[in-house]
């Protein structure tokens, strides 16, 4: 259920920050309730999930779809031509899939491993600079920014996000790419993150309410 003060909710997100609508456990209806309200980007975790919606969908020709979840290069090929966005490549040979299957260049955040969890997906921040020497020369790559998860429980996670975003910023200068994007924060930590330079939000239950 949509919370009944999403347009006031959204009021207070600054116009330079993209909210990426996280709908694991919504309906297209409940899509199309965000969508009236102006929430065009949306963020999906799961292939058969995302295929589904993307057909119920079809006919709102403005939407940007971004897969937000990991993505199992065996299925790649279902969906990789239906998204906009892809904010979790972290493998070398996902990137390879996709330059393969992709008809034209794909908007990829790379997800990076700030904080070098093992549960968590991500190349480890220490091997950021080389994984994107790897990824650079595919045609239809087309990095646009970062993506991390802070630790869940984070008692300071805008310390975290800034350390993504100084990475970035290092990128910027001896890479020479225009990494644009942040891709930081989620219903609990979204604050912190907007305060250390993200540029879209990942926000789920929040919207729910």
């Amino acid at each position: 259920m949509v919370r009944e003060d999403l347009k006031e909710f959204i009021s207070t997100i600054p116009n330079n920050v993209t909210i990426v609508a996280a709908t694991k456990y919504v309906d297209a209806n409940d899509m199309r309730v965000l969508y009236e309200n102006g929430i065009k980007d949306f963020g999906e975790n799961r292939v058969d999930s995302f295929l589904t919606k993307y057909e119920k969908l079809g006919n709102l020709k403005d939407i940007n779809w971004h897969f937000i979840g990991h993505l199992q290069r065996n299925k790649a090929k279902k969906i990789i031509n239906k998204i906009d966005y892809l904010h979790s490549l972290d493998s070398i040979e996902l990137a390879k899939e996709i330059d393969k299957l992709r008809e034209t260049p794909l908007n990829v955040f790379v997800e990076v491993s700030i904080n070098l969890e093992e549960n968590k997906n991500g190349v480890p921040y220490y091997e950021l600079e080389n994984f994107i020497d790897e990824i650079l020369p595919l045609k239809n790559i087309n990095i646009v920014g970062l993506m991390m998860m802070a630790y869940k429980d984070s008692d300071n996670p805008e310390i975290e996000f800034k350390k993504l975003a100084d990475l970035r910023d290092k990128l910027v200068k001896t890479k020479h790419i225009p990494l644009k994007f942040l891709s930081m924060g989620m219903s609990d930590d979204y604050l912190a993150a907007i305060k250390a330079g993200a540029t879209h939000i990942r926000l789920g239950r929040i919207l729910y309410k």
